[in-house]
Formats: structure tokens, sequence, C-alpha cells
């Protein structure tokens, strides 16, 4: 997958659940739910150690998914990701070391930013996707819409105190490719085994995106 192709991707989706797995035994029943949900993607965290195998069984067991790795911090986590099997790379801050290993190895990336200076650094870098974050807690839409207006070709997924509330807000500005939400698939949701309401918000979710306009 190109960039071009996951921004595409992106686009059609709006909504990306940001998944922190307690166990790998969890990856298969979430890609069937959000599938089953009309979500198909997940952004899996390296925030525990089922992450890497997590996608590695999302690939496998659910090819139409559209997988990604978060949280990822250095080179070697990019290598995991991509021996796993992943689609496309997220992470919190704009680390060049991180990026330049991503295209590199010719994996989409996705930095995070939150000043005209993280979209300076990946507008110098050939990017056209960012990670707003944390969205809610640097200015939400306020320094949002300010930071993107020089910037014409770059697309934001805001992620960070994005819920419900405010998603049809944020799916309202045409600089905002998708947005990451935590709520979706919630860890705790993931350790109680709750996949109906896990289903729930996933198609609540998809609702808003399918609604949402310009």
């Amino acid at each position: 997958m190109n960039p071009t192709e996951l921004l595409g991707r992106l686009r059609r989706v709006r909504v990306v659940p940001v998944v922190t797995l307690p166990q790998v035994r969890h990856a298969d029943p979430l890609g069937e739910t959000l599938l089953g949900a009309g979500l198909p993607v997940a952004e899996i965290t390296f925030r525990t150690p089922a992450a890497r195998d997590g996608i590695a069984t999302l690939r496998a067991r659910h090819p139409e998914l559209l997988v990604g790795a978060g949280t990822v911090l250095d080179r070697t986590t990019v290598d995991h990701a991509i021996d796993a099997g992943a689609q496309f790379v997220v992470a919190p801050g704009f680390n060049p070391d991180v990026v330049d290993h991503c295209l590199e190895r010719k994996i989409p990336v996705v930095p995070g930013i939150n000043s005209p200076t993280g979209v300076e650094a990946a507008v110098a870098r050939g990017l056209s996707l960012v990670k707003y974050f944390p969205a809610e807690a640097s200015g939400g839409l306020r320094l949002l819409d300010a930071m993107a207006a020089p910037y014409d070709g770059m697309a934001f997924m805001p992620t960070g105190g994005i819920t419900p509330d405010n998603l049809p807000d944020y799916l309202s500005r045409p600089h905002v490719a998708a947005c990451g939400g935590t709520w979706i698939a919630s860890t705790a949701l993931l350790a109680e085994g709750e996949y109906e309401a896990i289903g729930r918000n996933a198609r609540g979710a998809a609702e808003i995106a399918a609604s949402a306009t310009f």
C-alpha cells in the first residue's frame, strides 16, 4: 500500500478504532466485530506485548481489514510492525528517525504533530497525512483549523479526546481525512469480551461518518 492509497481508504472509512489489545486472543473476534459493524479498519497500538501477534492475526484472518500499527516509537518497532503485516504506521510525535525509517522501508507513516513546526517537518519529507495529537488537549478544532489553513495539501487525522459527541464537528472539516477513537474498542471492553458493545460503538461511529458533510 502506498500513501495515496492509504489516504483514500481513510477518507472512505473516516473513523479509525485505536485499539490496545489485552491479549492476542482478542484480535480475531475484534476483526470480525469491526467488519460486521461496517468499520473495516483498526490501529493496533504497541502498548502491550500482544500488538505484534495481534496485527499478524488480523491480517491473516481478516485480509479485508485495513490494519495499522500505532504508538510506534523507534526503528525496531517499525520493523516489528512491518514483519507482522501492518499496512501503515502511526506515531504519537514526529520522530525523524521513525519517519525516515518508514520511508526507507516503504511503509506509509502518519506522524503525530500539534504545531505548524510539525506540519513543516512532514511537508519537508513529502508526507500528505499527519496525526493531530493529542487533539482536544492541544486546542481541538480551534487550533486545527488555524494550523491547517496554510497547508492546502495536508490532511489530518485527529486523535485524542475524540468522542461520538465531537466527532461530527471534526469530520465536517475538509482537511480531516479521518479521526482516531479509543472509545470504540476500549481495552476494558476487550478484556471483558464485550464484543456486542464494541459492535454498537463501531456501528455508531460508521453512521456518524456516513452522515458527515464538509
